[in-house]
């Protein structure tokens, strides 16, 4: 009956959007609308009208990612793509929590199931962990969108791709100073040069951003640096290096909390407060980051049709972080003189790199435009992971040590072509192979845990365009994914053993879709989508006590929604957006999974939903701008459904819904421009859970949102 329910609420949805956009679309058809395209790279690799490819893909223009808002954190910005939920932990110890149609809302940390792109240089590591904190928004040019089978295209765990542009700098040399400060001592300080210098085009991004936080111990202290310098050699050639540091020293995380905490104060720290329980407070649950990487891009064009991209990238990346642990769990022994628990303390050095080529060449095949794309991708990370005890807070003795390393290589071709004048087709191919090993140099007391695995998949994808209008089309598509484990997913076998659970299997995917795209007037446009997704094996998480994650494979999964995207400019300056999302996301086969101290096998049925995953999400947003002197004001509403905190569907984090006001106001003069805003979040003062953490030990699930909070800025910009 659920399923009916559903099917009829997504059958009512579409046919109600398809009469509405067809109509106006047919409307429109004869004025020939002179609406500027909406152009992405990320789901053909060239430059493609939004309209014309069989994908779901949005794209976030500079000015939607800049104005009225911090540029600290994706969440501003990312919210309003349907299909895209993310989660603002208000713990910058753990970031971001990302998902792209349900895929990667089980991270309790970091970002993944999607890949994180910046400047065409990977964020996301080879076994599918991103950090989204490397992102610099403030010199950010627009950051794409891709969901469906082509982001597959892109190697493992790409449930999603998103990737973000720095803007190239501005003709003249142009210098900006930024200050914003809001709830919380929250500050942000930048700067910000960009000029062309001849050949040369510049631009360096400094800013330090810190907070108190929300919750107690959640402070945290963020220096960024991003800096893109593009050299153009005329028909030689393009050359662009991009390079990126951040320092986030001892970032306290205030850990989870349970119902009952919540009801009682959602700004405590979490943990168990009994007499000499492990929270917060007693470990100093922190982390440190310091990661730097630089990359290098070539582009050059041969004879008009064919071009060639290449890219070469390294860096490293430092995590140190305390965990709250029970000493009594960190120091027990599972046999005489034999020790199994990797302590309170992850220490990771990893170094990573990797290098590309891609070649394209447009051609015509039976008449019609034909472009076939072909390249090959390495990609290398090692780790140096070491354990040691946690002593309330201080670092004791080793507990592991080990070395890791995963790559991957992968070898794809994609091609597009217009068969007859209204119907495009894309098609792409991609064969990955990612081998994971480790060294275990940690033997004395629990045994060489030493180990390999290698999972390799050949992933198709499919799609076909037709024009109906010149100002309405429709598209399909179908094609496979795979998600290999973590490292992380990886790190503990089940039962308390030690070493890697290499049992552990990737998951692979099954993605269909359709959809419209049209354009309304002369300015606007609107999408929809309708897709199903089968997963088999599943990862999912099997055990969560004394600090160790332990993941199996549920047996198969399903995604089924709707996505629904609008935007409209109006006369008088008036402008509107809207995102829908709905999804069911539930397990088709039931399995078992572990839960409490000491554990005990549970049942999960076959219908269960699938945690860290609403079941419908929306995104509005209306704004009015003063035609001439600078001023705009906006109102925006985000609605979230419920979300279920574990597989066997236990609690859930109720549904809530939020309004956010903002405006601004903008001064020219001869070389300069001054820009100030003013933002309230959450404006009815709703108490909500802003994230969860799937299957947490102890039933520390929730993570409280902030009540009213405010932020002001101001930016200056001198040219010379």
């Amino acid at each position: 009956m659920k399923h009916s329910s559903m099917r009829s609420a997504i059958t009512l949805a579409v046919a109600s959007a398809l009469a509405s956009l067809a109509s106006g679309a047919a409307a429109q058809s004869a004025q020939r609308p002179t609406v500027l395209p909406e152009v992405s790279v990320s789901a053909t690799r060239v430059e493609r009208d939004n309209m014309d490819i069989p994908v779901s893909i949005d794209t976030i223009d500079q000015r939607t990612i800049r104005e009225g808002n911090a540029q600290v954190n994706l969440s501003e910005a990312l919210n309003r793509v349907p299909g895209i939920v993310v989660q603002n932990r208000q713990n910058y110890a753990q970031d971001l929590q990302i998902s792209s149609r349900g895929f990667g809302a089980r991270s309790t940390f970091g970002v993944r199931g999607l890949r994180l792109i910046a400047d065409g240089i990977p964020a996301t590591m080879p076994d599918g962990q991103g950090q989204a904190a490397s992102f610099n928004l403030s010199s950010a040019k627009s950051i794409e969108v891709l969901r469906g089978p082509f982001a597959s295209l892109y190697g493992n765990s790409a449930g999603g791709v998103v990737q973000i542009f720095t803007a190239d700098g501005p003709k003249d040399p142009t210098l900006s100073l930024s200050a914003v400060y809001g709830s919380y001592d929250t500050y942000k300080l930048g700067t910000q040069y960009g000029g062309q210098h001849g050949p040369l085009n510049v631009v360096i991004d400094a800013s330090r951003f810190e907070t108190n936080g929300y919750r107690d111990h959640s402070g945290a202290r963020r220096d960024h640096f991003n800096a893109k310098f593009k050299y153009d050699l005329g028909s030689a050639g393009v050359f662009t290096l991009v390079l990126n540091a951040l320092d986030q020293p001892e970032t306290e995380d205030p850990l989870g909390l349970t119902a009952a905490q919540v009801a009682q104060n959602p700004k405590q720290a979490g943990g168990n407060f009994a007499a000499g329980g492990a929270n917060a407070i007693n470990f100093n649950t922190r982390k440190s980051i310091s990661q730097g990487q630089a990359g290098l891009t070539y582009d050059v064009s041969f004879s008009g049709n064919t071009k060639l991209n290449a890219r070469v990238y390294f860096g490293d990346r430092q995590v140190t972080q305390h965990l709250a642990i029970p000493l009594a769990t960190q120091n027990a022994f599972v046999s005489p003189g034999v020790r199994t628990h990797s302590g309170g303390v992850v220490d990771l050095d990893r170094g990573f790199g990797g290098a590309a080529v891609r070649v394209t060449h447009e051609a015509q095949l039976a008449g019609g435009p034909f472009t076939l794309s072909a390249g090959v991708d390495y990609d290398r990370m090692k780790e140096r992971r070491r354990g040691f005890l946690n002593n309330l807070g201080v670092t004791g003795d080793l507990r592991r040590d080990e070395d890791n390393v995963v790559t991957n290589t992968d070898f794809y071709a994609q091609a597009e072509w217009q068969v007859i004048k209204d119907l495009s087709l894309m098609a792409g191919l991609r064969r990955s192979n990612v081998q994971f090993s480790s060294s275990d140099y940690f033997t004395l007391t629990n045994g060489n845990d030493s180990g390999a695995v290698d999972y390799a998949r050949t992933t198709p994808a499919f799609g076909a365009t037709y024009k109906i209008t010149p100002t309405l089309n429709v598209y399909g598509n179908i094609g496979k994914g795979f998600e290999t484990p973590t490292f992380a997913e990886l790190a503990y076998r089940p039962g308390g053993g030690t070493g890697l659970n290499f049992a552990l299997q990737p998951s692979n995917s099954l993605h269909r879709e359709i959809g419209l795209k049209t354009l309304i007037g002369d300015n606007g446009r609107a999408n929809v989508a309708l897709f199903r997704v089968d997963v088999t094996n599943e990862i999912v998480v099997d055990t969560n006590v004394g600090g160790r994650s332990t993941f199996k494979n549920a047996p198969g999964t399903r995604r089924e929604g709707l996505e629904l995207g609008w935007g409209q400019k109006f006369v008088h300056g008036f402008e509107a957006a809207l995102s829908y999302t709905l999804l069911n996301a539930r397990f088709t086969q039931g399995f078992t999974t572990l839960t409490g101290t000491p554990s005990v096998a549970v049942p999960v049925r076959a219908g269960s939903k699938l945690p860290g995953i609403a079941g419908n999400n929306l995104f509005g947003e209306l704004v009015w701008r003063h035609q001439s002197n600078g001023f705009h004001v906006g109102a925006e509403v985000r609605h979230s459904g419920k979300v279920w905190v574990n597989d066997q569907n236990a609690e859930f984090a109720g549904a809530y819904t939020i309004y956010n006001l903002r405006a601004g106001l903008q001064q020219r003069g001869k070389g300069w421009k001054l820009t100030e805003f003013v933002r309230i979040d959450n404006v009815g003062n709703k108490g909500y859970i802003g994230s969860v953490i799937v299957a947490e030990a102890n039933n520390r699930y929730y993570e409280p949102a902030p009540g009213r909070n405010y932020v002001i800025g101001v930016n200056a910009e001198f040219q010379f």
